[in-house]
C-alpha cells in the first residue's frame, strides 16, 4: 500500500446539514462521537467525507461552493455531498434502511416491510454513492464506509470497474441466521459485505452471526483464524472480519462534566429534584430502546418495594426522532400513557415518580443529568453498542453511579463485570435490579464505577479508530501525513449544476 493514500469516510449523512431555503441557506454541524473521532484523522491530511447533506433541494454548483467551502475549511477536511431526491429519502432511507434492515437486524422482524421497490431504491442510491467515490477519490485512497445504509457501495464500485481499498464498519447488530434468512434479498445482501477488504462488527456475537449466515447461504465459504480478526474465504474473495467495539471521547465527556457550567446546572437540578435516589434514561425515540418496558419496570419497582416510594425518581429523556412516521407517533403516545399511569398510581404531594421530557438537551445539560443520576437505566431491547452507557460512566466524576445495562446491548460485552445486567423483556427482573442498585453499599458502587470508567478511558474512541485503521489498512492515525485539502468539486467543475450534487 502506498504512503500517499488519503482517508475517505463514506456515510449516509455528512457531519454537516444544509438547512433553509433559496437565498438563506445555512450549515449546521454535528458533534457526534464518530465526527469527533474521525476529525483528527481527516483534518489537514487531505481527508474527505462523502454523504448526504440532509436536503432534497437541487443546489447549483455556485451555491454549494458558497455553503460547503467555508464548512470544509472550518472542519479541516473536504466535504462532498451526494444528492438524494424526496423519493430516494422515502424509499432508500425511510423504506429499505429503516423499515427493513433496522427492524430485522434488531430482532423485530414483525415491523419489517419487505417492499420490492425499497430494495431497488436502496441499490440505486448506493450506486449514486459509488459514483461519488469514483469522482472524488484516487486508487491509493482508503475508503471507510459506515453502517447499514451503505452496505452495497463496495460491490457497486467494483462492478463499475473502479478498484479502491474499501473497508466497512457496521454500527448496528448483525442477526443470527434464523432472522437474517427472512430477508428476501439475503444472498445478494450478504455478498455485498464480501466485496470489502475488511468488515468490522461491534461484538464477537455479531461477527459470529455473520459467519453463521455465510455458512448457511454460501456453504463453500470458510472462516479461519482466532482472536478479534478472522479471515473469510468465499470463492475468489478473501475478507478479514473483526469484532471492534466503538467507544466515546472519554476525556471530552469527563471534562464537560467537571466544567463550571455543568456544576451550575447540576446545582439547580438538585434543588428541583431533591430525592435520595435519581435514575435516568436517555434515548432517541425508537422502538428498539425498550422505553415502555423500562417505565413498566420502574412502576413495578415502586409497587414491589414500597420503601422506594418518595425516595426515588426516574428522569426519562426521549429525544424526538422520525416524528412524521405513524409507528413512532404511536410509540410516543404509548410512552406518555405509561408515564401518566405510573405517576397517577404512585404520586403523592411533593413527589412525582417519573419526570418525562420529550426534547433534545444540550451537551452540558446532558452531562449535568448524568452527574445528577445515581442510577442509569440503559435497557434497549437490542442495540449495536449503546454509547449512553459509556457517556454516563465518563460523567461519573465522583465514581458514585450504578449502571443497569441490558444484556442485549453491545456494550454488555465490555461492561458486564461491573454493571447490573438485566433482560430488558423481564419487567420484574428490571424492578429487582433498580432495588439492588438503590441498596448497593457505597464502596461497592464506587469500585464498580471506577472499573467501568477505567475501561472506557483505556478504550476510548481514538483507541477504536487507531486500532481499526491498523487492522484494516495496516496504518495508524499518525501514518496519514499532512496534505493539502482536496479541491472543492474538482471533478465536477465542467459538469452541469445538477450533477454537482452527486
Amino acid at each position: 500500500m502506498g504512503g500517499k493514500g488519503r482517508l475517505v469516510i463514506v456515510s449516509n449523512r455528512l457531519p454537516v446539514k444544509i438547512e433553509g431555503h433559496p437565498g438563506k441557506w445555512k450549515v449546521t454541524h454535528s458533534s457526534g462521537g464518530l465526527v469527533s473521532a474521525l476529525t483528527p484523522v481527516l483534518r489537514d491530511r487531505g481527508g474527505i467525507w462523502i454523504g448526504w447533506a440532509g436536503t432534497t433541494e437541487v443546489l447549483d454548483l455556485k451555491t454549494l461552493r458558497e455553503i460547503l467551502g467555508p464548512a470544509s475549511k472550518q472542519a479541516g477536511y473536504r466535504i462532498y455531498p451526494v444528492r438524494l431526491s424526496r423519493e430516494d429519502v422515502d424509499s432508500f432511507y425511510h423504506g429499505f434502511s429503516n423499515e427493513v434492515i433496522w427492524p430485522l437486524f434488531h430482532d423485530l422482524q414483525t415491523r419489517c416491510r419487505f417492499e420490492p421497490e425499497y430494495w431497488k431504491s436502496y441499490r440505486k442510491v448506493n450506486g449514486d454513492f459509488a459514483k461519488a467515490i469514483k469522482k472524488h477519490t484516487r486508487p491509493e485512497d482508503y475508503v471507510w464506509v459506515h453502517d447499514y445504509q451503505m452496505v452495497p457501495v463496495a460491490r457497486l464500485l467494483r462492478s463499475s470497474g473502479v478498484q479502491r481499498n474499501c473497508v466497512f464498519f457496521l454500527h448496528i447488530p448483525f442477526p443470527p441466521p434464523d432472522i437474517f434468512l427472512k430477508l428476501p434479498w439475503r444472498e445478494e445482501f450478504l455478498k455485498d459485505f464480501l466485496e470489502y477488504d475488511f468488515v468490522g462488527f461491534q461484538t464477537m456475537r455479531d461477527r459470529r452471526n455473520f459467519t453463521d449466515c455465510l455458512k448457511a447461504l454460501l456453504p463453500d465459504s470458510r472462516v479461519t483464524g482466532r482472536g478479534p480478526v478472522a479471515t473469510v474465504t468465499a470463492g475468489e474473495r478473501r475478507v478479514r472480519v473483526a469484532a471492534m467495539p466503538i467507544s466515546i471521547d472519554y476525556r471530552s465527556f469527563r471534562d464537560t462534566a467537571k466544567s463550571a457550567k455543568v456544576n451550575r446546572i447540576l446545582k439547580e437540578l438538585k434543588s428541583q429534584v431533591p430525592w435520595e435516589n435519581i435514575a435516568i434514561g436517555v434515548d432517541r425515540l425508537d422502538y428498539t430502546k425498550g422505553i415502555p418496558q423500562r417505565i413498566r419496570a420502574f412502576g413495578e419497582a415502586c409497587r414491589s418495594f414500597p420503601e422506594l416510594r418518595g425516595k426515588i425518581a426516574l428522569i426519562q429523556i426521549v429525544v424526538p426522532s422520525r416524528e412524521d412516521v405513524p409507528a413512532y407517533q404511536e410509540l410516543r403516545e404509548e410512552i406518555e400513557k405509561l408515564v401518566s399511569s405510573v405517576n397517577g398510581e404512585f404520586s403523592t404531594p411533593g413527589w412525582i415518580p417519573i419526570h418525562y421530557m420529550h426534547k433534545s438537551v444540550s451537551r452540558e445539560e446532558l452531562a449535568a443529568y448524568y452527574r445528577l443520576a445515581d442510577i442509569a437505566l440503559v435497557t434497549p431491547l437490542k442495540d449495536g453498542m449503546n454509547l449512553v452507557a459509556k457517556e454516563y460512566c465518563a460523567c461519573q466524576v465522583d465514581d458514585n453511579g450504578v449502571l443497569i445495562l441490558s444484556e442485549f446491548a453491545g456494550a454488555a460485552a465490555q461492561m458486564h463485570r461491573s454493571a447490573i445486567l438485566v433482560n430488558s423483556y423481564d419487567i420484574q427482573g428490571m424492578a429487582d435490579a433498580i432495588h439492588e442498585a438503590v441498596q448497593m453499599p457505597l464502596e461497592k458502587r464506587k469500585s464498580r464505577m471506577r472499573r467501568l470508567r477505567a475501561g472506557i478511558r483505556r478504550q476510548n474512541v481514538f483507541w477504536w479508530v487507531d486500532n481499526y485503521l491498523r487492522a484494516s489498512t495496516g496504518k495508524a492515525l499518525v501514518d496519514f501525513p499532512e496534505a493539502s485539502m482536496a479541491p472543492l468539486f474538482h471533478a465536477l467543475m465542467k459538469r452541469a449544476p445538477e450533477a454537482s450534487t452527486k
